[in-house]
């Protein structure tokens, strides 16, 4: 191999035009090599090993980008953040099938083309007895539906008409959170409970660049917010500070807590493929998140009360672990406490309420400890965890800590939950 070739790398790139800014990438990447700014998601060649972990969980594909540069011309995250799309392949000599050495990792692999399968998992030597990252499935249940995914691009977006908008936590609270209906007409726009969409805010940035599309979790059955309606809802909580309480002003959150009935907004996707619920009946379904995490849980909670209601339809258990601040800031609590309690098991946890003590999530769950085990042993149980990325932790340690509590293996029980896709996480 010529000292040329050795130089060669084919860099990870994501693609700016197409990215919809939600995370996975990051939140999922084990070496720290992808980060981001204000406006681009991007990857450090010094720090990327081409692990692939990255690429499956990613909603749109625009994680699976690579192209051929000399290591020494390699883009940095500076040149990155500042593209509006990908650049044109660099004018070098470069073989059209080349053998690449990882200067950075210490894998080598070969590589004929510029893409690699978006279907591709992570390695799977990667461990999951000893650690809790990358514990998530990046496939479906294998009873869900086929989803369909990217049916109108950032280039192309579809326009829906709000047909709703109501804010579904108590009125003076803070969170303030919205349950907002869009209808899509003419339009065909299927969705999965599980999925999401990107809206696309109107106006630009400081920099004069059109703002890019957010994402938002559906919050309705794979029949509509309205059944026999072309029409889908979200959750959406106005950002007025950021993690460390400062004041920020939410673009896409503000816009749309404050939309109108008949206002139009620009919507891309659908996106998610693994994020599924289970068809078959006899499947238990163990919901965990918080905030507005609780989107697509509503969405697999009003399908199976509908089905129920349908008199066609005997379905396993319904378990929801649901986190806030405090109670009123917990969207949908009202119609939550309306559900028969035979149809599903609540247990919420408040961290702010005056003169208690904190519990989150977790703590809900080693409560119901005897519950979750007997689940953890059942093949036909799925894990569902939405909100964010901070809960993830804890969640999946009181996972662990409760089966091994009940004498279970949990290397074998994780193993198990993700080759068969029955621990989905989603959080950011």
């Amino acid at each position: 191999m010529s000292t040329d070739t050795a130089e060669l790398l084919q860099q990870h790139l994501i693609d700016p035009e197409v990215c919809i800014r939600c995370n996975t990438c990051e939140a999922t990447c084990p070496v720290g090599a992808i980060t981001h700014d204000s406006r681009n998601y991007v990857v450090d060649a010094d720090k990327c090993n081409h692990c692939m972990a990255c690429v499956p969980p990613c909603p749109t594909g625009s994680i699976d980008h690579w192209l051929p540069v000399l290591r020494s011309k390699a883009y940095s995250l500076e040149e990155q953040m500042g593209w509006n799309e990908l650049p044109e392949p660099q004018t070098h000599d470069v073989p059209a099938a080349a053998t690449i050495t990882q200067v950075s990792g210490s894998t080598a692999f070969e590589k004929a083309s510029s893409s690699l399968p978006a279907t591709a998992d992570a390695p799977s030597n990667a461990p999951v007895a000893d650690s809790l990252s990358g514990l998530g499935s990046t496939l479906p249940p294998w009873s869900a539906a086929h989803p369909y995914t990217n049916l109108h691009g950032p280039k192309a977006p579809t326009t829906a008409t709000v047909v709703g908008n109501m804010q579904v936590n108590e009125a003076g609270t803070d969170n303030e959170t919205h349950h907002i209906v869009l209808d899509f007409g003419s339009m065909p726009f299927p969705v999965l409970e599980g999925q999401s969409i990107g809206i696309v805010p109107p106006g630009a940035d400081a920099s004069g660049r059109p703002h890019h599309a957010r994402q938002y979790s559906i919050a309705s059955p794979r029949n509509g917010e309205r059944p026999g309606y072309n029409n889908a809802s979200i959750t959406v909580k106005r950002v007025v500070q950021d993690h460390q309480g400062k004041p920020v002003h939410g673009v896409a959150s503000n816009y749309l807590c404050d939309l109108k009935t008949g206002d139009s907004v620009q919507v891309i996707g659908p996106f998610g493929s693994s994020f599924l619920m289970p068809n078959h009946p006899g499947s238990h379904i163990v919901m965990i998140c918080t905030g507005t995490g609780s989107a697509p849980m509503r969405a697999m909670t009003e399908w199976r009360r509908r089905l129920r209601a349908s008199g066609k339809f005997e379905g396993g258990k319904l378990l929801l672990f649901f986190g806030a601040r405090t109670q009123q800031e917990l969207p949908y609590f009202g119609p939550l406490q309306k559900l028969p309690k035979d149809f599903i098991d609540l247990h919420f946890a408040f961290s702010r309420t005056p003169g208690q003590p904190k519990r989150y999530v977790q703590d809900a769950m080693r409560d119901a400890a005897a519950q979750l085990a007997a689940l953890l042993q059942d093949g036909r149980s799925h894990f569902y965890v939405c909100g964010l990325k901070s809960m993830e932790e804890g969640v999946l340690q009181a996972l662990r800590d409760i089966a091994q509590d009940a004498k279970l293996d949990w290397a074998t029980v994780a193993k198990d939950l993700k080759q068969q896709g029955r621990l989905q996480l989603e959080t950011y």
